[in-house]
């Protein structure tokens, strides 16, 4: 259970009054299915309204307006209450991983650990809970957050587990801790070399960490999970996020049969999450997708490819311009050619798909600008992305709104990283780096994701980090570099229209209009009021798809 989880959990126990029941309409000559009355309706339309009701009808909402506007005009087969509560559209994660976060509930959760001592023991308890395991994998360990600041070495691991492969990915996903036996599977020796990845050798032997590339030499070994795991790991992602206040997600890697699974859930009715698939870009997706073309329902839209062009900064793989201030002569390093990006960037645009690629240093930020904009050619609709946009040089910010190109940005990753960003980047080069405000500028809209399982699957966390750009401790008191925080009203709709418009889908969903799907959650506090530090305590009291009850408390 995760920790958001366990919190709604408890708070289930202390009690309190639940908003109103569903019960029978009495009035009104409209047919709809539902009435939701006596609320703070945020529609998050283009005046940023509020209301103070709304009528659903076939899934969509059919009518926004006063409590007695709706029920004089309507007659529904159920209505609720909502009792003053605060109502926001579904919120939309432009950027995450749900099928991995699904499938990394069975692994070892590395998360918050303050030391390696402590990683160990979650290991072994994970060993332990599944002793049948052909691997034991885990993720989410953050050396940054321990007394001594380095890198782990595989010789523990070895002495514990010398006859099972064992691999624990870091929390950016960009690095990896291997044992020996994992390495012997995979081939790995301290010769191993490739593009785009590194294999960390010391005094001749390998201390067992991999850096980007060299992760994927040993997870290609690991067992494919069986087709029950991964329906068994939707449906546990989905508990989760619909529980946390999320109806749709942009899934960030994806192969063509996960995305039919997906589908396939979705058509069987055992999926409710809304998806936003961006595709591996493999030879047997595009071989499929370019000749078939995009794909969409009302619960999937497949028309973009995740494409990666650089590491993490935490790890020291992102690509700067200059080296590293830590690191003397190391500039981090690019995943592939700057051929290959030019190469995939004229096929996407020549088959009409959308562009989505991860770049975090300022380096690979340049870079992948400058191709958009080669390929582009100037302002225009296609919604290209740089995912996480993280550090941008100066004199490459313009070319964001130049060629129309979308930041897609995670606001906890700035309030994670800020302990030891500096370190990376030296005093002045830090300044650019998280520049949320400046880049929502460019274009005017952002779009606001997690990467979760990277952070936690908690929006109301990317909202405080976004506007008060502080941490869960409200550490540091006046918010780290404030000058690129988003005012209240920006955030949320970084997590719902300009989330929906940065996936081409602002006129179906993302605010509380006629015509869109009656995707909406009610929550415990209104967030454009409440002290900066109240609003990662926000809890989710009802959560709705579709006009219809997905979650609640």
């Amino acid at each position: 259970m995760t920790n958001t989880l366990r919190s709604l959990a408890a708070a289930l126990l202390l009690g309190g009054a639940l908003l109103g029941s569903c019960t029978s309409m009495k009035s009104g000559n409209e047919a709809a299915d539902l009435i939701v009355y006596n609320g703070t309706v945020y529609t998050v339309n283009n005046s940023f309204d509020k209301a103070e009701a709304f009528a659903v009808k076939d899934g969509k909402i059919i009518a926004v307006g006063t409590s007695e506007e709706i029920r004089e005009k309507y007659k529904a087969t159920k209505e609720l209450n909502a009792e003053g509560k605060t109502i926001y559209p579904g919120l939309i994660d432009a950027h995450a991983h749900f099928f991995r976060y699904g499938l990394g509930l069975q692994s070892a959760e590395l998360v918050d650990t303050e030391s390696f001592k402590e990683v160990v023991q979650k290991v072994v308890e994970q060993r332990e809970k599944y002793p049948e395991a052909a691997w034991i994998t885990g993720r989410g360990w953050d050396q940054n957050d321990w007394a001594v600041k380095e890198f782990p070495t595989k010789d523990t691991l070895d002495q514990l587990f010398p006859d099972t492969p064992v691999i624990l990915t870091r929390i950016d996903g960009h690095a990896a801790l291997a044992n020996q036996k994992a390495l012997d599977l995979a081939g790995v020796t301290p010769q191993t070399k490739m593009v785009g990845g590194l294999v960390e050798v010391e005094n001749g032997k390998m201390t067992g960490i991999l850096i980007d590339n060299a992760i994927d030499m040993v997870t290609a070994k690991i067992p494919e999970p069986s087709e029950a795991e991964k329906r068994q790991a939707l449906k546990n992602a989905e508990t989760n996020t619909f529980a946390v206040g999320l109806t749709s997600v942009d899934d960030a890697g994806l192969d063509k049969s996960t995305v039919d699974l997906i589908d396939d859930m979705h058509k069987k009715g055992e999926l409710q999450m809304r998806v936003y698939a961006m595709l591996n870009p493999t030879k047997t997706n595009k071989d499929y997708y370019f000749q078939n073309g995009p794909y969409k329902t009302d619960r999937l839209n497949v028309r973009s490819f995740k494409v990666y062009a650089d590491g993490a900064l935490g790890s020291r793989g992102a690509n700067l311009l200059k080296p590293y201030a830590d690191k003397h002569g190391h500039y981090g390093f690019l995943l592939a050619s700057e051929q290959e990006f030019r190469d995939i960037a004229k096929e996407l645009n020549e088959h009409g798909f959308q562009m989505n690629t991860h770049a975090i240093g300022d380096s690979a930020n340049r870079l992948l600008l400058d191709i958009y904009g080669e390929v582009l050619g100037g302002k225009n609709d296609k919604r290209w992305r740089i995912e996480h946009s993280q550090i941008v040089n100066p004199a490459d910010m313009s070319k964001f709104g130049q060629y129309s190109i979308i930041p897609s940005v995670q606001p906890t990753h700035a309030t994670s990283d800020m302990y030891w960003a500096g370190d990376r980047l030296g005093n002045e080069r830090i300044k650019h780096a998280y520049p949320f405000k400046e880049l929502m500028e460019q274009n005017g809209y952002i779009p606001l994701g997690s990467d979760f399982p990277v952070e936690s699957i908690n929006p109301f966390y990317t909202f405080h980090a976004a506007v008060a750009r502080q941490d869960a401790k409200n550490w540091p008191a006046k918010g780290f570099q404030t000058e690129n925080a988003l005012i209240r009203e920006d955030a949320l709709r970084g997590m719902t229209i300009w989330a929906a418009k940065s996936n081409f889908e602002e006129n179906e969903k993302g605010s509380i209009e006629p015509g869109k799907f009656a995707d909406f959650i009610i929550v415990d506090r209104d967030l454009m009021k409440v002290k900066p530090e109240e609003m990662r305590e926000t809890q989710v009291l009802q959560t709705y798809v579709g006009g219809r009850q997905v979650y609640k408390k």
